[in-house]
């Protein structure tokens, strides 16, 4: 029996009827494991109108109350944090391990919005003229829209949604279609943990939701996470709507492995980075630059590992990488492998031949990796999004640099080498907004900032961390002058923040 989602709106499950829905399947086996609502133009209303009407007393909540709130939901989360992994699981594809560090890393996020009370704190400069004070304050925007993408279901929400209402905003969340449950079980663990109802809503469906959020006017700000084409409409719509938006798009992200490196470190490190989540991640590698005379050797390396990989359910013991999310998208990355044979690249090691635990109707594509591509070759330019590595061979570090800095994206990038110079240089010249030295996905802790450069970035401001406090506010400067002092009488009780 297959189960209903629906949206989340003002604190409950939405019980009107839906016009449209999607299926939801599960990964491994290819089987219809839920139905989810698709949104119309009146539910998108909805969602934004409980927003709307819980903003002033959310933003008028004290900083105490707020952080409480994402302290309890930090708690409640860390407590189940192994049935939101499971959730991910059966919807995404992604192995039990890999689920369980996505929601490790979303943590990270949770509690670093915790800090409100510091992150909020603005300047104050006294006695600017006689008797004038000036001091600034950072304050909530209002409705703001995320719209995430299937790869991260609970983290990439994450991202946004704690320092969203951290800071005393409203948000209607617009989840992938593709795996929408991680969305409902955070909500409701917000509604838990004490999040007054309409602080959060969550609205499936597709374009029709994206263009209702996108075009609202009670919306004040979009968060997006997705592929590059979608970004840059996503940010072109939203700011011709007078919006504030960041887009994150997508990524083509280079690994350069000098000769000086620890060649099985760069081995293992390319086949962890490039068939995690079955190459489902805008920060995997896809492209490892091999600066001569060390690529022979090193893609004997990469594919004697890619042969020992364990291809299955991710709930079964051993699964090291599970099926891709759907089958559409499955075969279109397969497309990717005939398209880079039909242009000439060595195909080193094929996936589509590759053992599998799990039902032969599972959405399956086993690690791939291609020899000696060019980068006019598609298996080059386009992101595939799925399990396949392509080697470029360059002669020098000069050249391998202009191959990176040269790529339309910007996302991450990584350089293996034992030479400190050369890795200084390296995160001095590259054209890429996440670095890093001898680590093959540098996404940034809770504390930074995660985004890149380039058609990776459509906006001006980065996810989570600091940027994601300055996102969502916006500053105010208040210059004042009191001319008599006010009394407010006796109490010698110890002073309370409420």
């Amino acid at each position: 029996m297959t189960s209903r989602i629906t949206h989340w709106i003002n604190g409950k499950p939405w019980d009107g009827p839906a016009a449209r829905t999607g299926d939801v399947y599960d990964p491994a086996t290819g089987q219809v494991s839920g139905h989810v609502d698709f949104a119309s133009q009146s539910e998108v209303d909805a969602a934004v109108a409980a927003a709307a009407a819980a903003f002033p007393a959310w933003r008028d909540a004290s900083l105490a109350k707020r952080s409480n709130v994402l302290f309890k939901f930090r708690e409640l989360l860390a407590a189940r944090k192994s049935e939101l992994a499971a959730i991910v699981t059966a919807e995404h594809g992604k192995v039990l391990d890999d689920a369980a560090g996505e929601v490790q890393r979303a943590l990270e996020a949770v509690e670093f919005a915790c800090g409100i009370p510091h992150l909020l704190k603005g300047g104050f400069s006294e006695n600017v003229s006689t008797k004038v004070d000036v001091y600034s304050i950072q304050q909530p925007l209002g409705v703001v829209a995320v719209i995430s993408p299937f790869n991260f279901p609970a983290m990439v929400p994450l991202w946004f949604i704690p320092n969203a209402i951290a800071c005393g905003n409203t948000v209607v969340l617009k989840p992938s279609e593709k795996d929408p449950s991680a969305s409902i079980f955070i909500a409701e663990l917000l509604a838990e943990a004490g999040l007054p109802d309409g602080v959060l809503n969550v609205l499936h469906g597709d374009k029709v939701a994206v263009d209702g959020l996108l075009e609202h006017r009670a919306v004040k700000a979009v968060s997006f996470v997705g592929s590059t084409p979608i970004a840059r409409y996503v940010y072109e719509t939203g700011t011709r709507h007078g919006k504030r938006v960041q887009a994150l798009g997508g990524a083509k992200n280079h690994m350069v492995v000098l000769p000086d490196a620890d060649l099985d470190l760069a081995a293992d490190a390319a086949v962890s980075a490039g068939f995690g989540s079955a190459g489902e991640r805008c920060m995997a590698i896809s492209v490892v630059v091999a600066v001569d005379p060390i690529g022979d050797e090193l893609v004997e390396k990469i594919a004697s590992r890619m042969a020992a990989l364990h291809i299955g359910d991710g709930r079964r013991t051993g699964c090291e990488m599970g099926p891709l999310v759907t089958r559409a998208h499955r075969d279109r990355v397969e497309s990717y492998v005939e398209a880079g044979v039909a242009s000439g690249a060595t195909l080193a090691v094929d996936g589509r031949g590759h053992p599998v635990d799990g039902a032969v109707e599972g959405f399956w594509l086993g690690p791939t990796l291609f020899d000696r591509v060019n980068t006019d070759m598609s298996i080059y330019t386009d992101e595939i999004f799925g399990p396949v590595l392509s080697v470029v061979r360059s002669p020098s570090y000069d050249e391998a640099l202009e191959l990176v800095n040269s790529n339309p994206y910007g996302n991450g990038t990584a350089i293996f080498t034992n030479d400190g110079g050369a890795a200084r240089r390296f995160q001095n010249e590259v054209e890429v907004g996440m670095v890093g030295v001898n680590v093959p996905i540098p996404v940034p802790v809770g504390y930074y900032s995660f985004g890149g450069w380039k058609d990776s970035l459509f906006g001006d401001t980065h996810a989570y961390g600091t940027h994601g406090i300055h996102f969502f506010t916006r500053s105010k400067v208040v210059t004042n002058r009191w001319l008599d002092p006010s009394h407010g009488g006796v109490n010698l009780g110890f002073p309370r923040n409420v």
